[in-house]
C-alpha cells in the first residue's frame, strides 16, 4: 500500500530508550500509544514495527475476507459448523497477523530504497538502518514458518491453498514497477482468504467463494486506491506507478464502479451459497450485509477528497468498519 504523510522531522540521537522513542515518533500512520511502543522490549522493536504491529489496519483488512469466506462456508454447509469452525476463525486471525508482518517484512526488503525517497515510509526499520536486509529475511522467516504450522491444522485443499497465496504475495511489491494496477496485485494477494477459509470449512472450493474473492478484490481497489492518493506526487517524482496516479481527477467515477462491483459480486455469492438451503430470511439478512457493505462505502465515497492526505488516511482506515459490517451480519445470520 501506498500513501504520504507530512515528512517527520529528523531523529534525535539519544541512547537506548529515547532513541526507540525518537525512531518510533518518526515513523507514519503508527497509532498513538500502541503496544509495540509501550509494551514490547526495545530489542524487539524495529522487528515489530518492520511487521507493522503498531499499525493493525492492514491485519485487518487482511482478516476480513477470510472470516467472510468462513462464515458464509458456515451458512452454506449447516451440518459442518462445529469446533472446527471456531477454530478455523481463530486460526485466520493469528495467520492474518503472521502472513501480514511477513509480506509487509518482503515488502521492506524489496523496497527499502524506495522507502528511503517517500517521506511516509523512509523511517521504516530497513530504510533507516535500523535492522539489516539479513535480519529482516531471518524475521520473515519465522512468520511465515509459524504461519505455515497454523495452515497444517486445516484440510489438503486449504493447505494447498495456503502455500499457492505465496505466488501474488512474493510479486506484489515489485508490481508498481510494472503496472498502473499494483492495487489489484494487492487485492489479489490480500482476499486470497476467503477462498482459503471458504474450503477450509466446508472441505473444498466453490463458485460462491470466487464470487466473493472477486468482491474483495473490489474492495481493495477502491479502499487502496484512497490510500495511494496520500503518495501521489511522492510517487510521481519517483516513478511508482498506482491507480491514483491513473485516475487521477477521474477516481471518484472509477471508485463507484468499485463499490458496485463490491455489492453485486458479494450478493452473487451469497445468493449462489444460501439459494440451495430454501430459507429466505437467512438470504435476506446475508444479503443486508452486502449492502450495508455497500452504504459504507458509499458514505466514504461522499466524504472523499483526493488532495486532503490526511481524510484519505481516515477514510482508508474505516475499512475496518466496513469489512466489520458484513462479519457481523454474516455471524447473525447463522443464529436465525
Amino acid at each position: 500500500m501506498t500513501g504520504n504523510g507530512q515528512r517527520p522531522e529528523p531523529e534525535d540521537e539519544a541512547p537506548g530508550a529515547d532513541r526507540d522513542t525518537n525512531r518510533a515518533a518518526g515513523i507514519a500512520d503508527r497509532v498513538q500509544g500502541n503496544w509495540v511502543d509501550t509494551h514490547a522490549p526495545a530489542d524487539m522493536q524495529p522487528y515489530l514495527r518492520l511487521s507493522r504491529a503498531d499499525r493493525p489496519i492492514g491485519t485487518w483488512l487482511l482478516l476480513l475476507p477470510c472470516w467472510w469466506g468462513l462464515l458464509l462456508g458456515a451458512l452454506a454447509e449447516p451440518e459442518l459448523r462445529g469446533w472446527l469452525t471456531a477454530w478455523i476463525f481463530v486460526a485466520c486471525a493469528l495467520g492474518a497477523f503472521l502472513m501480514r508482518g511477513a509480506g509487509c517484512t518482503w515488502n521492506d526488503i524489496t523496497d527499502r530504497d524506495i522507502d528511503g525517497q517517500v517521506d511516509r515510509t523512509r523511517n521504516r526499520p530497513l530504510a533507516a538502518g535500523h535492522v539489516t536486509v539479513r535480519e529482516a529475511a531471518i524475521w520473515m522467516g519465522i512468520q511465515a514458518l509459524a504461519a505455515f504450522f497454523i495452515l497444517l491444522t486445516f484440510n489438503a485443499a486449504a493447505i494447498a491453498l495456503g502455500v499457492l497465496a505465496l505466488l501474488p504475495v512474493a510479486i506484489y511489491p515489485f508490481a508498481k514497477r510494472f503496472t498502473w494496477w499494483p492495487q489489484a496485485f494487492l487485492g489479489i494477494a490480500f482476499n486470497w482468504g476467503a477462498l482459503l477459509a471458504w474450503t477450509a470449512q466446508t472441505g473444498s472450493l466453490a463458485l460462491p467463494a470466487v464470487f466473493l474473492y472477486l468482491a474483495g478484490i473490489s474492495w481493495t481497489l477502491f479502499y487502496d486506491t484512497i490510500y495511494a492518493h496520500q503518495d501521489r506526487e511522492d510517487d510521481a517524482l519517483i516513478g511508482v506507478k498506482s491507480t491514483a496516479r491513473l485516475f487521477g481527477d477521474n477516481t471518484a467515477n472509477w471508485l463507484r464502479g468499485f463499490l458496485v462491483a463490491s455489492v453485486l459480486l458479494m450478493s452473487l455469492a451469497i445468493i449462489f451459497a444460501l439459494a440451495p438451503l430454501a430459507e429466505p430470511l437467512v438470504m435476506s439478512l446475508a444479503l443486508a450485509g452486502a449492502w450495508a457493505f455497500g452504504a459504507h462505502l458509499n458514505w466514504q465515497l461522499g466524504k472523499l477528497d483526493i488532495d486532503d492526505g490526511a481524510l484519505c488516511h481516515r477514510l482508508f482506515l474505516s475499512n475496518r468498519d466496513a469489512g466489520l459490517i458484513v462479519v457481523l451480519i454474516f455471524a447473525v445470520s447463522l443464529l436465525v
